[in-house]
């Protein structure tokens, strides 16, 4: 953009560094995906909002879009990448993508376990919606989100994240909700980021959540290199159903979650390990 705005004249159009390392400048670079879903509802009349782009529906397709959005196509990649990139020692989403792994696992997450579930709101295509964002908008270098950021409060998240596509597969009798491995493994990867170990063995701070401490507490005397010891320690969060919607132990999730858990924790390496075997990479 930078370049762009040069040749076309403009002057000063150079990114400056503050002195606390972030970055400023007289332009946005803004992501190609974009849109504007709003519920076309004026008591006294409105511009042409649809001429620039704007997609007018009722109420019901406005929520449609956000579930969409939240459940299956963005909201619960964005924060698969932010644990396993907390635990993996990244600092950025669109660094993230390039590594096979994490591509791989949000790819599942999305594709393989949130699609068929997905709410299809009508005006935009759930598909298409979900290979912008991840072929577009996560690799996007010039968009500097951080895992470290979307990790925040994620306690908050994961029962919308999560919670609702386990419940819809519940709720299918064609699905069974045993069969899921990504989401759970993405539970068992935020459990793992809770003991503030990277995958190296070097502590990390772990982003602020409401319920750190008391999760931490939970945890306590769970250990890298002794996946004996998270025994007995994950039944009270796995079946909060103030966190995930629903009760994971009784659904048959927890004893999955568990295992994968202990994988984590077998030491060094074990998360980079963990993530090529049940991605067959």
């Amino acid at each position: 953009m930078e370049k762009a705005l040069a040749e076309a004249g403009f002057e000063d159009m150079k990114v400056k560094v503050t002195s606390k390392n972030g970055y400023t400048a007289a332009f946005v670079n803004a992501e190609k995906p974009q849109y504007l879903v709003i519920e076309d509802r004026f008591p006294n009349g409105r511009p042409p909002l649809e001429k620039a782009g704007v997609y007018m529906a009722d109420r019901e397709t406005v929520n449609n879009v956000e579930k969409m959005k939240v459940t299956t196509c963005l909201n619960p990649l964005h924060t698969a990448l932010a644990v396993y990139g907390c635990l993996l020692g990244y600092d950025s989403i669109a660094a993230e993508m390039k590594d096979p792994e994490l591509k791989a696992l949000i790819e599942k997450v999305g594709y393989d376990e949130g699609m068929p579930v997905v709410t299809d709101p009508g005006i935009i295509k759930p598909l298409d919606f979900i290979h912008e964002v991840i072929d577009q908008r996560f690799p996007n270098p010039f968009m500097p989100d951080t895992p470290q950021r979307i990790a925040m409060d994620t306690s908050q998240k994961v029962g919308i994240r999560y919670g609702e596509t386990i419940k819809s597969y519940v709720q299918r009798p064609d699905l069974d909700v045993t069969s899921l491995t990504y989401i759970p493994l993405v539970i068992a990867g935020w459990i793992r980021y809770l003991l503030a170990v990277n995958d190296e063995g070097h502590p990390f701070e772990c982003s602020g959540d409401p319920m750190l401490a008391s999760l931490q507490e939970q945890l306590s005397g769970v250990k890298l290199g002794d996946p004996d010891s998270v025994n007995g320690k994950l039944n009270g969060i796995l079946s909060n159903p103030g966190i995930f919607g629903s009760d994971l132990v009784e659904l048959g999730l927890g004893e999955k979650i568990e295992g994968m858990v202990r994988e984590l924790l077998a030491g060094p390496g074990a998360i980079r390990a963990t993530l090529k075997k049940h991605l067959g990479h």
